[in-house]
């Protein structure tokens, strides 16, 4: 409903701006997901064309048809999709696109059979939309608007470590147009998503490299990884943004304190059971309490903590297990207390049972990852440091995290088998001065095959993620001098 909402905001503004009807303009209607009918059997009735034909969002745009009965009202329709993600108890399935229509005006011909009407290109997916001019929901004509692909920087100059923030609007959501990779400095860095952001992605790199001129490119990548020949494929007219940020001198700009960098919120928490478990979710290692009520007074409760155990390449897979976290006397008014520290598991929902008799209670508590910061954060290149990240998932969208060293991807890291633990040594390489090490979340696999994107880095993880909420972590690792070449 949120993506259904904004669209149509948009619309409405496009409206809203249009010169011809700003005073009298009617609300942007959803007409929902139905498609209009065929046209009907004698072809399109009267012409129909935009000026200009496409443009990125924001450009004003003049729809113009003639040829059609005098006097009579129509329908100006812009045809988009919703998209969002299938994911089934842990698996993931892939992208899912809903037809979706919404009215941009209402317009009357004039005596001629003519009308002109003007709006504004809406912030929405890339690449090809129809127009389409409808009167009782019958199709009376179309013809084709591109929201063009961009891309911005912000800000567009800084030291080392300066936070960019990239913004692109105009993704696409067909094959060839869904799956767009960013390449900093001739690295691959990650890939970019706008499923459920509606053809928006939004995301934030570290400024690493030289002095001088840092060149950002968008570079398709159906099959994983940037595809650098797209001059001689079947589809090679396709725009390929590039931006450029100058890294000056200057003091260097650090990642924010491993605690500022926790998720704040989940969405798509578990649904609250029978105990009352308070936070609802928490990092490894900090404290959590349950209560249950309508017990037996006097009696003595034991609670449990489920988890899954096993991994994704044996052929047995995993099982659930449940193991006791605690014990407790329900009071005189049947109620019992249990306090723990998250236990150092899985990130993601877990059951907790009290059992007893008639007195079978349950709920959930989520394990969200945390980091620890690195056990060495400066010396020469070549000293070997640790990154350890706890609550890593069990899941194909929360199973795996992925490591760049300056930008470029180093490789990932799953955390099934470790039971969330996720520890990783690197080798600091480089000229002297602070290196960055970003760990992003990503898909770990799925029956989607078109496009792949699985295990790389996915930098739009925080809007678009298909699955769990997660978080980035962002490290800093200082080269003190060269490795000394003496022998």
């Amino acid at each position: 409903m949120m993506v259904r909402a904004r669209i149509a905001a948009l619309c409405l503004s496009a409206v809203l701006m249009s010169s011809a009807h700003a005073a009298s303009a009617p609300a942007a209607v959803d007409l929902g997901p139905e498609r209009p009918i065929a046209e009907p059997s004698g072809g399109f009735v009267g012409k129909m064309s935009s000026v200009p034909t496409h443009g990125p969002a924001g450009t004003p745009v003049t729809v113009h048809g003639e040829g059609l009965p005098p006097g009579e009202a129509f329908d100006l329709v812009w045809n988009t999709v919703e998209g969002s993600w299938a994911v089934e108890e842990g698996l993931y399935k892939g992208r899912e696109f809903t037809p979706r229509a919404y009215l941009i005006a209402v317009v009357t011909t004039d005596a001629d059979g003519s009308y002109s009407e003007d709006f504004v290109t809406p912030d929405d997916f890339g690449f090809l939309h129809d127009l389409t001019l409808q009167q009782d929901r019958r199709l009376l004509n179309q013809t084709g608007y591109s929201v063009d692909l961009t891309m911005t920087l912000s800000p567009e100059e800084g030291p080392l470590g300066t936070p960019i923030t990239v913004e692109v609007h105009g993704l696409g959501w067909r094959y060839l147009e869904n799956s767009w990779t960013l390449v900093y400095g001739n690295s691959f860095t990650g890939w970019l998503s706008s499923v459920t952001t509606d053809g928006t992605a939004k995301f934030t790199v570290p400024a690493t490299g030289a002095v001088g001129t840092q060149v950002l490119r968008l570079v398709h990548a159906g099959f994983t990884y940037p595809y650098l020949n797209p001059e001689q494929n079947p589809y090679p007219d396709r725009v390929r943004p590039r931006a450029e940020f100058e890294l000056t001198e200057g003091e260097p700009v650090l990642p924010p304190p491993l605690d500022e960098q926790t998720l704040s919120s989940v969405r798509r928490l578990p649904e609250p059971g029978d105990l009352i478990v308070e936070p609802a979710f928490t990092g490894v290692g900090q404290p959590v309490s349950v209560q249950a009520k309508a017990l037996e007074p006097g009696k003595s409760y034991q609670l449990e903590w489920g988890t899954l155990v096993g991994n994704r390449v044996v052929q047995n897979g995993w099982t659930r297990e449940f193991t006791p976290i605690g014990t407790a006397i329900a009071d005189a008014q049947g109620q019992a207390s249990f306090s723990f520290d998250t236990p150092d598991d899985l990130g993601g929902a877990h059951d907790l049972v009290l059992s007893a008799d008639a007195h079978r209670q349950t709920g959930q508590h989520w394990i969200t990852p945390t980091a620890l910061p690195l056990d060495i954060d400066s010396g020469p290149a070549g000293t070997t440091f640790k990154v350890h990240i706890k609550g890593g998932g069990w899941s194909e969208t929360a199973n795996i995290y992925h490591v760049n060293y300056d930008n470029a991807y180093l490789g990932y890291v799953c955390a099934f088998n470790s039971s969330g633990d996720l520890t990783i040594y690197l080798a600091a390489s480089g000229e002297p001065g602070p290196h960055y090490i970003d760990v992003y979340p990503g898909i770990y696999k799925g029956t989607e095959t078109q496009p792949s994107n699985y295990r790389v880095p996915q930098l739009t993880f925080a809007a678009d993620h298909p699955g769990e909420d997660l978080p980035a972590f962002h490290f800093a690792f200082t080269v003190t001098e060269k490795p000394n070449r003496a022998r």
